[in-house]
Formats: C-alpha cells, sequence, structure tokens
C-alpha cells in the first residue's frame, strides 16, 4: 500500500512537470523599452509591488536572502502572466545571469577589497592603528567624527567609500564602544550623499553621462548648491555626534554598545570570520595608511584611464572633464584595486610582515567574507532587471510628466518625491536619474533659469535619498558590509535618520521653488535639521531614557 502510494506520488509530479512545460514560452517578449509586452501588469503600480514586497518582508522577517528571492520570483511571474516556465527562464534568464554578468566587474572590486582587509589586519597595520587611535582618540565622539572626515576625504567613489572607510576605522569605533549599526549609518551617510556633491566622482560622471548636449559636468556642478539631501545629510550626522543621542532603533543599538559592550544587539555577526585572526606584532601604522593612500591613487588614476585621459586630446581642463564623463567605474575601480594589491603584496614580503603562504590565504578569506554582500548584491540587481521588465520607472515618469501641469514652483517638491519613490522602490540612484534628468529637463526647459537647477538637484537629490533608505540598494548593502553590521540592522536603524532629513528637504525644495536663492535655502534647511534634533531630543530626554555617555 505504501509502495503504491509513492508511486503515485511521483506519477503526480511527473504529469504536474510536463503540465508545466507544456504552458508557456520560455523567453520574454519585450518592446524597444525593454519592457514585457505579454504582461497586463506591465507600466502600472503593479511594477512596483515586487521591490515593495521584498522590502516589507526583509523589514519584518530580518532576513535579506528569501526576501529579495520572492521579490524577484512575483516581479518574474507579474512579467510573465503567471506561466510558470516563463516565470523560471525570466527568474535566470533575466534576472540572476545578468546581474551576475553586468556585477562581474564589481565582484572584482569587492573580492579584491576583501583580500586587502584581511592582508592589512594579518600584517599588523590595523592593530598598529588601534593602538594609535587609543591614544589620539579617547571618545566616541572622537571615534565617530573621525569615521566622518573620512567618509569626506574619500568622495571618488561611493563603493571605495563605503568599504574603505569601514576596514580601516572599524578597530576604532569598536573600541570605543561605538554599535555596529552606527557606524554603517556613518559610512552610508558619507558616501553616496558626499559622492553626489563631488565634481570629481564617478557619480558626477554618471550624470554629465544622462545630460544633452555636452553640458553634464556644468549641469552637476550648478545642481550642488541645491542638493539639499547631500548637503543636509552632513549637518545632520554632525550634530547627532556631537549632540550626543540617538533616536529609534538605532538608540537601543547605541545604548547597549555603550552599556553592555555589545556592538551587535541582535542579528548574526557578520566578522565571524574574522574572529581568531592572527597578526604580526610587528606592524606600523604606515602598514595600514600605506595601502589605503595607493588604493585612492590608483582608483583616482583609474577613472582617468577608463575614462580616456590619457588618449585625449586638448587641454587639461577639457581632458580632465572629458575622462570623468566618460569615465566606467566597473573598470576602473578593478583596475585600481589590483594594482594596489600588487603593490601591497610586494611592500608586506618586503617588510616580512606577511609570508607568501598566508598571502595566499588571504585570497579564499578575503573571498568568504565578502560573500554576503556579493549575494546579496546579486539578488538586488536581479529583483531591479525583473522591475525593469514591468516598466517601473517608465510608469512613475509618466507620474512626472503629469504633474508639470500647473504648480510650476511646487514641483521641485513634486520632482523630490517622485525620484524617492522610485530609487527606494528599484535600489538605483543612478536608474532613477537616468531616466528623469531628460524628463525634468523638457518640463523646465530654459536651462539658464533657477528653477531648472532646482528641478535638476531635486531629481539628484530624491534618487540619493530613496537609495540611502532602500534594502535593496547597492550602496547600503556595500555600507553594511564595510561595517560588517547585520543588512536588516543597517536598514532599520538608518530609515528613521534618513527620513528625517528627507522630510527636511521636501518643505525645503517648496521654499526653494518660491525663493529661488541657494544661500537662503541652505540656511533655512540647517536651521530646520537643528531645530527638529533639539526637540526630537527634548522628546526623547522626556521619555527617561540615559543620554549617551
Amino acid at each position: 500500500m505504501q509502495n503504491r502510494r509513492k508511486l503515485l506520488t511521483i506519477l503526480m509530479l511527473i504529469v504536474l512537470i510536463m503540465s508545466l512545460l507544456c504552458v508557456s514560452a520560455f523567453a520574454v517578449d519585450v518592446d524597444d523599452n525593454g519592457v514585457s509586452t505579454q504582461s497586463g501588469m506591465a507600466y502600472t503600480f503593479w511594477a512596483l509591488v515586487p521591490p515593495i514586497v521584498a522590502i516589507v518582508l526583509a523589514l519584518i522577517t530580518k532576513e535579506v536572502f528569501s526576501s529579495l528571492f520572492i521579490g524577484v520570483l512575483l516581479g518574474a511571474l507579474f512579467a510573465n502572466n503567471f506561466a510558470p516556465v516563463g516565470t523560471l527562464d525570466s527568474v535566470l534568464g533575466e534576472a540572476i545571469v545578468p546581474a551576475i554578468t553586468d556585477l562581474a566587474g564589481n565582484f572584482m572590486f569587492l573580492v579584491i577589497l576583501g583580500i586587502l582587509v584581511v592582508l592589512i589586519n594579518r600584517s599588523g597595520g590595523s592593530a598598529a592603528f588601534g593602538r594609535w587611535a587609543e591614544k589620539n582618540i579617547k571618545s566616541r565622539v572622537g571615534a565617530m567624527f573621525a569615521t566622518f572626515l573620512l567618509g569626506v576625504f574619500i568622495f571618488v567613489d561611493d563603493y571605495f567609500n563605503c568599504l574603505t572607510v569601514g576596514s580601516v576605522m572599524l578597530p576604532i569605533t569598536d573600541r570605543n564602544n561605538v554599535s555596529r549599526a552606527k557606524l554603517a549609518y556613518l559610512i552610508d551617510a558619507t558616501a553616496a550623499p558626499i559622492c553626489m556633491i563631488a565634481p570629481v566622482s564617478s557619480w558626477a560622471a554618471a550624470v554629465s553621462s544622462y545630460a544633452e548636449d555636452g553640458q553634464g559636468f556644468v549641469l552637476f556642478v550648478k545642481a550642488i548648491p541645491y542638493n539639499f539631501y547631500s548637503l543636509l545629510s552632513i549637518v545632520f550626522v554632525v550634530a547627532i555626534i556631537f549632540m550626543k543621542f540617538d533616536f529609534g532603533p538605532m538608540r537601543l543599538h547605541e545604548m547597549n554598545a555603550i552599556l553592555n559592550g555589545d556592538l551587535y544587539t541582535s542579528g548574526d555577526r557578520v566578522d565571524k570570520a574574522l574572529e581568531g585572526e592572527k597578526f604580526n606584532p610587528n606592524g606600523k601604522v604606515i602598514d595600514l595608511l600605506l595601502p589605503v593612500i595607493v588604493l585612492i591613487v590608483c582608483c583616482f588614476i583609474g577613472l582617468l584611464y577608463a575614462g580616456g585621459y590619457y588618449d585625449a586630446g586638448g587641454d587639461f581642463y577639457h581632458q580632465f572633464q572629458g575622462a570623468f564623463s566618460e569615465t566606467d567605474a566597473t573598470v576602473a575601480l578593478p583596475w585600481g584595486t589590483l594594482i594596489t594589491l600588487i603593490i601591497t603584496l610586494i611592500y608586506y614580503w618586503c617588510r616580512r610582515l606577511v609570508s607568501f603562504k598566508e598571502s595566499m590565504e588571504a585570497i579564499p578569506a578575503g573571498f568568504i567574507n565578502m560573500v554576503p554582500a556579493i549575494t546579496i548584491l546579486t539578488l538586488a540587481t536581479a529583483l531591479k532587471n525583473v522591475t525593469g521588465l514591468l516598466g517601473a520607472k517608465y510608469f512613475v515618469a509618466g507620474l512626472t510628466e503629469s504633474a508639470a501641469a500647473g504648480l510650476f514652483n511646487l514641483l521641485p517638491a513634486i520632482i523630490f518625491v517622485i525620484a524617492c519613490v522610485l530609487s527606494f522602490s528599484t535600489g538605483t540612484s543612478w536608474g532613477t536619474f537616468g531616466i528623469l534628468i531628460p524628463i525634468v529637463g523638457a518640463v523646465f526647459g530654459d536651462p539658464s533659469t533657477q528653477l531648472y537647477y532646482i528641478g535638476m538637484s531635486a531629481c539628484l537629490a530624491g534618487a540619493v535619498f530613496g537609495d540611502h533608505c532602500s534594502p535593496i540598494s547597492d550602496t547600503t548593502i556595500m555600507a553594511s558590509a564595510g561595517a560588517m553590521c547585520n543588512h536588516v540592522n543597517h536598514v532599520s536603524t538608518q530609515l528613521p535618520y534618513a527620513a528625517t532629513v528627507g522630510v527636511i528637504c521636501f518643505v525645503n525644495y517648496i521654499i526653494a521653488g518660491f525663493v529661488q536663492n541657494a544661500l537662503v535655502c541652505i540656511l533655512i534647511g540647517t536651521v530646520l535639521t537643528l531645530c527638529t534634533l533639539f526637540v526630537i531630543r527634548s522628546v526623547v530626554n522626556k521619555k527617561g531614557a540615559p543620554a549617551q555617555a
């Protein structure tokens, strides 16, 4: 009887599989925009549902891998009208495999950085820097402010910023009982927001490439004074550090770190692989600083090289501007990190800090440390791909165009919100301003007006804000990796901070639409930020919670 049941079950599974194989085609037909033509949910609000589901699940379950995969699966189902075989093909052929292909350069960059971190630790450079920091950075405020300054200094690229700042500052913030969640926030808040106002950065290059008539670099520079999210994020971070208080979920993490010495509070410990790591007692501070300095220089040269700086003619300014408008960070950063790795290995061998065998052992160790970040990045990009099959960005872009009728002076605030929603849902700021910049340019028309640049800044600021909040953003993922912090902990603790600045920015863009004076608006935004923090601190203190040490 039992054998008959097993046989019947097997036959039913065979019939089910054969039925599924006959249901649909194996590929998604797409239109000129790359959007599925067979989906009735394309170009509608349903296109935003998969990333929303993934985000909500990640926040509820505290588990990001399955949440992202469910989002990918749901998006593929929508793109294929729930046809099983087509869905499976989209998950692999249109989502995950293209994600791996597109991210190959980023993977190489991450792995080499992971190897460098292991090598620096084994050389004793990190331990020596920790000893130096113990003598010179003697407070939590000093450790956090030093993290902020280093984040501002490394403005070339957000990926590079996140992982470099994390690897350098981790031992210092740990020693001063700064929670991993707070470190991740400090890294994230000085990554994309800083790159977004740095003319010499991969972000400036990306914005320049989306603008028309070769005016991208000029547009980027003129939009900086009105990029309220980036500028007010700096004010917010500095104020939070020196006011010595936190709110929301971050407060729990910080108080647990201060009172109990627990830097993690909840979730898995991402840096388990580093436990028990041996290091050379002869290491010096220079053994940490030199690889970091070489890394900055090589990556900067790599960005110029990938942009054709050494092949172009003309004067220095136009040659330099042209290189950054044409550069490709996915080529430049692996190029820079690979050269840095070779130089670092030779230097450590000459100093006899790391043996050849230990150097080779660092390769798989560095890769293992980056596996969680690589996995999340792959699934997040796969989710972006299936969202693209549903035309999410075109749906949101249509909302922007429809808002242009009337309310002209309120358009910067409206554009800010739309860019934020699109960036948060898709996890990509570059993709967001890539689709919105041409639309915003068409809406405002005359590039000689202040409102034109305010609108463009609102688009860029909204894209960074949404990217900063989104659990599926690559920058958010990199910040978690750099701080070796549980990803869901980073997202949940950062969200109230980013949202506070975002709301203030929205108010500021309403004011900017009428005032149209950058200095006045920045002053108003700064006052609003500080007043908001004083009010929040007063409310927190009334609840009887102790302030930071």
